[in-house]
């Protein structure tokens, strides 16, 4: 599975024009149900005079517990909100949001161009987002001098791990999310740098996101 990484302060964002009518795609990621309906009041406040807001959200880990939340906003049944919901499924997206807005520009476009439409606007959105894949992950703590945070930070890097947190004391604790499977690969480099001068802590298996652009 993978998900986008834009915020809903700062929304993956994309527009076109169909026969006179302007579909604006909005995209974030989201972490529930919870924050679908605050995002749609969102944009729905940045476009007061749009005829349609529709939208698609999936939350869930990807092992078969998604939720959906979709809809029209009015459109014909099945115009709107589903097409944009297809557009998730078919990127394997969870843990997101997609809208799209429509003002209205006088020409009817029938089932058929609504459906296109909506769709389009939903991949415009997906298109210009940041992707990540979701990967297991194991979580590992490493405390750290100071004048070795920088060459931490580096190895962490080179295996595909993120820092998720880090604790400024004496010394620096690091949290960092690993790819399970990097996760020997970043013992062997840690030891060979440090020569066991620091330890890794292994701890829980979690899913997350990974930054790298999965195309």
């Amino acid at each position: 599975m993978k998900t986008l990484l834009d915020t809903a302060q700062n929304p993956a964002h994309n527009s076109f024009i169909e026969r006179n009518s302007e579909f604006i795609g909005d995209a974030c990621h989201i972490t529930g149900p919870q924050e679908v309906a605050a995002f749609i009041e969102q944009i729905r406040a940045q476009h007061p005079k749009a005829r349609h807001v529709a939208f698609a959200a999936v939350w869930g880990e990807d092992d078969g517990s998604l939720g959906e939340r979709m809809s029209d906003d009015g459109e014909p049944s099945g115009t709107a909100g589903k097409p944009i919901l297809d557009v998730l499924r078919q990127n394997e997206l969870t843990d997101c949001v997609v809208s799209v807005t429509r003002y209205f520009g006088g020409i009817l476009l029938g089932s058929g161009g609504l459906i296109r439409a909506y769709a389009r606007g939903a991949a415009l959105a997906v298109q210009a987002s940041q992707l990540a894949t979701i990967v297991p992950c194991v979580v590992v703590t490493a405390r750290v001098s100071y004048a070795r945070l920088e060459i931490m930070r580096n190895l962490a890097a080179s295996v595909g791990a993120q820092v998720a947190h880090e604790a400024f004391a004496e010394n620096v604790t690091m949290t960092l999310d690993v790819p399970q499977e990097a996760v020997p690969l970043l013992q062997q480099r840690v030891q060979e740098q440090f020569n066991a001068t620091v330890n890794l802590t292994l701890g829980e298996q979690v899913n997350r996101p990974v930054l790298q652009q999965a195309q």
